[in-house]
């Protein structure tokens, strides 16, 4: 990188803090949980005490803004690395309170222990000079529990150097101001600054981004795009953050609705803290959207557009045509923002979305193994709200949609491109020409009669192509393996185990490897009593014993005691009739029988959609 993108320079802790404060420098509330361990604030105030490096702060400043009338606005810098440093000053040195891995307000305290301090000056390296604070720092004369408050305004160090040293016979007046001063000296500290070229093209300063937090706290593009919304008062980006933010913990923790509407007083005096009120009594699991999830749905649905690092150029107003930057253009775009926001956040647009997810069998986030292709399908749901679409086809446009992308691996690899294109395409066609399309280029004979059998030679039961034959048998409601009555959606919604149909000790007996005993194709859903029946046995014995019993009608191996039942059982279950049959030297023709049948199985559920 050359000088020119850059600038290099330093400020006092001090003067960093006052930046934030006078928010010349744009930092997002302390909203979401703060990483790092308490221990680690307390090395970062022991680095600066003793005057180690403890790295940059990398700063962007927002390009310039032509407001309407001609003139220029000029731009805040945002953060771009040393988040959580800055907040852990804010903590320990300022007093504010962070928020933990349970989403709840708490201090970050800090302890100084004077008489560990004169010993470091006096040459003891390894002396304990801070601590996190526990009740034991609070109950001792010789620390004092919490720095913050000899950083604060309020602190007067006449009144409190004679009360220490009357508790601290052995600590004279003169030693005490040298370590307190000392202390006091983190203020002055200078940390360096880079300070990225307002005129870096967006899409570096987002590599950057990604790139230098990637070593740290893995950040996202969506953790761009919320940073540059924070920094954005004159368009409401900082409540519009808030509310993606919000919605993003309350789908996960519905009991923290209460702690925003009693903490965020300023927020709960809006109209979108009543537009949450539905998810303190959310029980989603299937899809709990994170903030770059919200993110993504409304920018591809309101704006037409995938990569976010557009969504940060047009937020900065960014015209792509002329290169300018204009305040119209990031007026427009906060105000779609905030549409497409609210439409991803609607009660009800969520759960009819839901509806059509889980009726198409994805009942369980066992079921999904990335919000990628949920994103896309609810973007799909929300740009059918706005089509001639008839009601009643937009259903199963959605769950058509969803399943054939999971099926095809559609957004597993380069999404944002992926996305752009079908964007830009839906944009030029419409989302049900669209479909045909991809279903015309993609589902031939050839698709369903190998591709599908062979997505299904995989051993991890996490295998999107797996996932789709699970959500095909909660569809047509299938009764596990070898049981009367009990189907694979209870066993799925009730927590019931995947299991092996040629069991994984039987085959490890006859010396299979675990890549062959861990295959898609062995595996099924099976009632714990039935498991345990099943033992060790070979398929052609227990499966023989299933099969008596339907004359004796005393169940010995599953619960099924008619003959009839129990052939539609096994063709529920994919299980080729040979089975009966069959032991350890069969097991690959089994794999192969299966797996034809389990993609036949897909195909009818996809049709039948």
């Amino acid at each position: 990188m050359d000088g020119e993108k850059f600038t290099n320079t330093s400020i006092t802790i001090k003067g960093l803090l006052g930046l934030i404060e006078a928010k010349d420098i744009a930092i997002p509330e302390i909203q979401r949980p703060f990483v790092w361990k308490k221990s680690q604030v307390r090395d970062l105030i022991d680095s600066l005490y003793k005057g180690y490096p403890t790295g940059y702060i990398i700063l962007w400043k927002n390009p310039n803004v032509k407001l309407k009338d001609g003139t220029i606005s000029s731009g805040k810098k945002i953060i771009i690395d040393g988040q959580q440093r800055i907040t852990a000053l804010m903590a320990s040195v300022a007093g504010m309170k962070v928020f933990n891995s349970d989403f709840k307000e708490e201090p970050v305290k800090i302890a100084f222990n004077p008489f560990a301090a004169l010993e470091y000056m006096n040459g003891d390296s390894e002396a304990e000079i801070f601590a996190v604070q526990t009740p034991a720092h609070l109950k001792s004369k010789h620390w004092i529990p919490d720095i913050a408050e000899v950083f604060s305004t309020q602190f007067a160090s006449w009144t409190f150097i004679p009360k220490y040293i009357a508790e601290n016979p052995d600590m004279s007046g003169d030693n005490l101001q040298k370590v307190l001063s000392m202390l006091k000296g983190i203020e002055t500290t200078q940390i360096g600054v880079i300070e990225l070229s307002e005129k870096l093209d967006i899409d570096v300063v987002t590599d950057i981004f990604i790139r230098i937090n990637s070593k740290g706290t893995p950040l996202s593009q969506g953790d761009f795009v919320m940073s540059k919304m924070a920094a954005d008062e004159k368009h409401g980006g900082n409540t519009l953050r808030k509310i993606i933010d919000y919605f993003s913990h309350l789908a996960v923790v519905p009991t923290y609705y209460e702690y925003i509407k009693d903490h965020d007083k300023d927020f709960a005096n809006t109209p979108y803290l009543q537009k949450l009120a539905w998810l303190a009594d959310d029980k989603e699991t299937v899809y709990d959207p994170n903030c770059d999830d919200v993110i993504r749905v409304a920018f591809m649905h309101k704006l037409k557009r995938a990569k976010l690092a557009n969504l940060v150029q047009l937020l900065t107003g960014r015209d792509f045509e002329t290169r300018e930057f204009k305040e119209e253009i990031a007026e427009e775009t906060f105000k779609k923002m905030y549409e497409g926001v609210l439409n991803v956040i609607s009660q009800y647009n969520f759960t009819q979305f839901m509806i059509a997810v889980k009726s198409a069998g994805f009942i369980s986030e066992k079921l999904v193994n990335s919000n990628m292709a949920l994103d896309f399908a609810y973007t799909i749901y929300l740009l059918l709200q706005d089509s001639d679409v008839p009601v009643a086809e937009r259903k199963r446009i959605v769950q058509k949609w969803y399943v054939l992308s999971v099926l095809t691996g559609r957004y597993s690899s380069s999404p944002e491109s992926a996305f752009a294109r079908d964007i830009r395409q839906i944009t030029e066609v419409g989302v049900p020409a669209m479909l045909k399309s991809i279903e015309d280029a993609i589902l031939s004979e050839n698709f369903w009669n190998v591709a599908v059998p062979q997505n299904l030679t995989m051993t991890s039961t996490n295998n999107p192509t797996y996932l789709v034959y699970l959500a095909a048998q909660v569809y047509f409601n299938d009764i596990s393996l070898l049981s009367a009555n009990i189907t694979v959606r209870e066993l799925i919604s009730l927590g019931g185990d995947v299991h092996h149909v040629f069991p994984k000790q039987y085959l490890i007996n006859n010396h299979f490897s675990k890549n062959l005993y861990n295959q898609d194709g062995n595996y099924a859903y099976l009632d714990r009593p039935v498991n345990e029946s099943i033992g060790k046995k070979a398929p052609h014995e227990y499966f023989s014993i299933a099969l008596k019993q339907c004359e004796t009608k005393k169940t010995e191996c599953g619960s099924i005691i008619d003959e009839e039942m129990l052939h539609k059982n096994l063709a529920a279950n994919c299980i080729p009739e040979e089975v009966f049959k069959m032991g350890y030297e069969d097991y690959e023709i089994f794999l192969e029988k299966r797996r034809l049948l389990m993609a036949q199985k897909i195909r009818k559920y996809y049709e039948n959609l």
